[in-house]
């Protein structure tokens, strides 16, 4: 009788090593990373000093203009609008700052790098809002405090400026960072979903000055609560101590309204951030 041995195969003597999982980075580390790429990028130190000097130069020049002639006429019209005027034009800056914050990564090939380190899109598209929303709330503060006390000045040597204690005066201050640093959110939500720099300043610039003038062409109470609603005009007004149009919503409305828009919009952006390649 032949027995049959049945050899068990020798164990392998070199098994494949698993995969070692990837660290998950703190949330910290994260924003550390973010805030190093935001203020090692030219174009930020560039684009918050061209924000400044329009804001605060603007509103400087359109206070100069008004003043003598308010005071000579003896006119009723309210100062307020014009004293902090200038952010107006600096919030295309703060727009266009948060647009390249999310866009320029795209058209240097940077993401790649940023989602190989970091996987969790979300913790990145948080990162870059908390850090460029943190810069904008000061900078913007700061810009709307210099843009006030460099436009009242001539109001205050014709006898007609305001004080700080003022109704409207510290609300708009404290408004102009905070308007700025949602603003910059939502230029990062729109740069995240088109994902090409012109094209986002473009639709951005769009979206702020044009369509809300547009639409308040549409007749009845349509064309009106339109007006109202664009990101624009319903942000802006808690920046300003008084509107040249009384008919937009109330400040703090207003702003609520406007980071309604910007939290839909980054949830829009979060979503395709996720599913998108790189």
């Amino acid at each position: 009788m032949t027995t049959t041995l049945l050899e068990t195969p020798a164990p392998d003597q070199h098994p494949t090593a698993a995969a070692p999982e990837r660290a998950h980075l703190p949330f910290r580390q994260i924003l550390s990373a973010e805030w190093i790429k935001i203020r090692t990028v030219r174009s930020t130190a560039w684009t918050l000093a061209g924000l400044v000097v329009v804001s605060v130069g603007l509103t400087a020049l359109a206070c100069m203009l008004a003043a003598g002639e308010i005071a000579a006429e003896g006119s009723r019209e309210p100062v307020g609008p014009y004293v902090l005027w200038g952010l107006l034009f600096g919030q295309i800056a703060a727009l266009v700052l948060g647009i390249l914050a999310a866009t320029s990564e795209y058209s240097s090939g940077m993401i790649r790098t940023t989602l190989a380190a970091v996987p969790r899109r979300g913790s990145v598209l948080a990162a870059k809002s908390v850090v460029l929303g943190s810069i904008l709330l000061v900078v913007g503060f700061i810009t709307a405090l210099t843009s006030f006390v460099a436009g009242n000045f001539f109001f205050s040597r014709e006898g007609i400026g305001l004080a700080f204690d003022d109704p409207g005066v510290l609300r708009a201050i404290v408004g102009g960072g905070l308007y700025f640093a949602v603003l910059g959110i939502f230029g990062v939500a729109l740069g995240i979903v088109m994902r090409h720099t012109a094209g986002a300043v473009t639709v951005g610039i769009a979206l702020i000055f044009v369509v809300g003038g547009l639409v308040g062409l549409i007749p009845g109470a349509i064309g009106e609560w339109l007006n109202k609603l664009m990101p624009g005009n319903a942000g802006s007004s808690v920046a300003n101590v008084e509107m040249f149009d009384p008919n937009l919503l109330d400040p703090w409305v207003g702003f609520a309204v406007f980071c309604g828009e910007t939290g839909l919009l980054l949830a829009v952006a979060a979503l395709l951030f996720s599913r998108r390649d790189a």
